[in-house]
């Protein structure tokens, strides 16, 4: 049998044996070829904002999707044609690693139906991090993800009185504090200030689920776009993450970081961190941040800058958001020039250019120099219990501290 013969005769037997398991375990609905069950298929839940795999029809089994990928890597089969597949599977292992299950796991239920898997998300990230020394960028997002699973709780629990002691006591303390300076000041106070000064105290609970349901698509996302790259890597090396690659899931500045990764330098390391978050805001959630600014007309200003004024990643040596580039207004007042300096951040968390500084220049540092340069102190961060670090990060605890930053700080200069 000549070489060609071989190859022809190897695709019949493949397709016969997808098609024996498609028949077997799939739904008749699967049609007359079963084949295309596997290949050629659409992701048309890329941006996870509903249930279940990036493929709705695809079945989400870890074992029938495994079967079926041995069969069409022996056959030979392009990646290009079975790369919702590859993405799927590794999904799943990703997912039943975790705990978590897809089908379940729908950001339209909200936040009570999905609270257990927002914990599970960043403790996965942890455990990630924890099994390979290079994992660098599931590290930083369980860290950050202390802070913001605490977030997620604060709310749960505050139920429909937001303002106790949420958004509502934020907004009338930015007010009050705004009601005390110089009008040419007040004035001069960015929009989102200003709307959260006037907006802030009447939000009203569905406000709050709506931007809720924003996160947690968000939350999603990130998860199944990142989580099925360290799971191939961890079973394939970076051949798996370049099978995944060649199938159109990720480009090859992705694909760059793993290899920048796997040559175990502090060097490489660090670019591969560095590219992995700059994937996760710059392309992965990029978009969503823009329709969640834009989002219930004033209110997703409000709330996207209500999360920057909280923002404090549970990081060491990380800036609070407002630290990192605090407001300050200019302005004459009574014909001098005058200054005011706030506790507020200058930038709101959904605007990509600042968003990217801030992770950039100041974030990913942070983390790059605990693991890279006191890797006897990241143990301490990041061997932790989960929910008894997160616990340190709610707002309830911290809200004397909080609002006496946000009511105070407030100083007006000659400028």
């Amino acid at each position: 049998m000549t070489t060609r013969s071989q190859r022809v005769f190897g695709e019949v037997i493949a397709a016969f044996l997808v098609a024996f398991l498609a028949l077997v375990h799939l739904p008749a609905a699967a049609g007359a070829q079963p084949y295309a069950v596997y290949l050629d298929v659409a992701a048309d839940n890329d941006d996870g904002e509903t249930a279940g795999g990036f493929s709705t029809t695809m079945t989400t089994d870890r074992e029938e999707l495994g079967a079926a990928l041995d069969v069409v890597r022996a056959a030979g089969v392009a990646p290009e044609r079975y790369g919702t597949l590859a993405r799927q599977y590794w999904l799943t292992v990703g997912a039943e690693n975790a705990g978590i299950d897809l089908a379940e796991w729908e950001p339209a239920r909200g936040l009570e139906a999905n609270l257990e898997t927002v914990d599970k998300v960043y403790v996965n990230y942890l455990r990630l991090f924890n099994s390979h020394d290079g994992f660098w960028w599931t590290g930083m997002a369980g860290l950050a993800g202390m802070s913001f699973a605490a977030g997620f709780w604060d709310l749960d629990e505050v139920g429909g009185v937001l303002g106790v002691p949420g958004v509502h006591e934020v907004g009338a303390g930015v007010g009050g504090a705004m009601s005390g300076v110089p009008w040419e000041l007040a004035a001069g106070m960015p929009r989102d200030v200003r709307l959260l000064a006037a907006a802030g105290p009447t939000l009203t609970r569905p406000d709050v689920d709506w931007y809720l349901h924003r996160l947690l698509i968000m939350q999603r996302n990130i998860f199944m776009d990142m989580v099925p790259m360290h799971e191939a890597y961890l079973a394939g090396g970076v051949p798996a993450v370049r099978e995944l690659a060649a199938g159109g899931a990720y480009d090859s500045y992705a694909l760059e970081a793993w290899e920048m990764l796997d040559e175990g330098s502090p060097d490489g390391r660090s670019e591969a961190l560095l590219r992995m978050a700059s994937r996760e805001q710059n392309q992965i959630i990029a978009d969503q941040w823009d329709v969640t600014a834009a989002g219930r007309g004033d209110i997703g200003r409000v709330l996207t800058y209500i999360t920057t004024v909280g923002g404090a990643p549970d990081i060491p040596g990380a800036s609070t958001l407002g630290e990192f580039r605090p407001l300050s207004v200019r302005a004459d007042v009574n014909g001098q020039p005058t200054v005011l300096h706030t506790p507020l951040p200058a930038f709101n968390w959904a605007d990509r250019v600042p968003r990217w500084e801030y992770i950039e220049q100041d974030l990913v540092p942070a983390f790059r120099s605990l693991v890279r340069d006191r890797p006897t102190e990241a143990p301490s961060y990041l061997n932790v219990g989960f929910r008894q670090r997160a616990e340190q990060n709610r707002i309830l605890v911290r809200l004397p501290v909080f609002a006496g930053q946000m009511s105070s700080g407030w100083a007006v200069s000659p400028g």
